[in-house]
């Protein structure tokens, strides 16, 4: 079976083919055998937003979130999500918590 990467790239692959769909239904096969992948979750999060689903784009986004609390990025996409769908509060949110992880890291740096 090939790699949690290989499948990945496979998907992003046909996204960038123009396959939005298919690499959708790549990337939900890969985040179901693979829960704690965030790379599959935060690439779901973004297509379904391109889809429209918002609601499953902003749960992937947090998904991500959940698996790499202490990654700013994480918390950047997701205000950006959630911005894009208007989800304004959810968005400000995000963003706040963004801003929490980089000083966490700031600190941790300065130790």
């Amino acid at each position: 079976m090939p790699s949690e990467v290989d499948r990945y790239d496979e998907a992003i692959r046909l996204q960038q083919g123009g396959d939005l769909k298919a690499a959708v239904a790549k990337l939900e096969e890969l985040a179901a055998d693979e829960p704690d992948y965030a790379l599959a979750h935060a690439a779901l999060s973004v297509f379904y937003q391109r889809l429209e689903r918002d609601d499953e784009a902003v749960e992937h986004a947090r998904r991500v979130c959940q698996l790499e609390p202490e990654d700013p990025f994480s918390f950047i996409a997701m205000s950006t999500i959630c911005q894009k769908v208007g989800r304004i509060a959810e968005a400000e949110q995000a963003l706040m918590q963004a801003r929490q992880a980089q000083m966490a890291a700031y600190r941790a740096d300065e130790e």
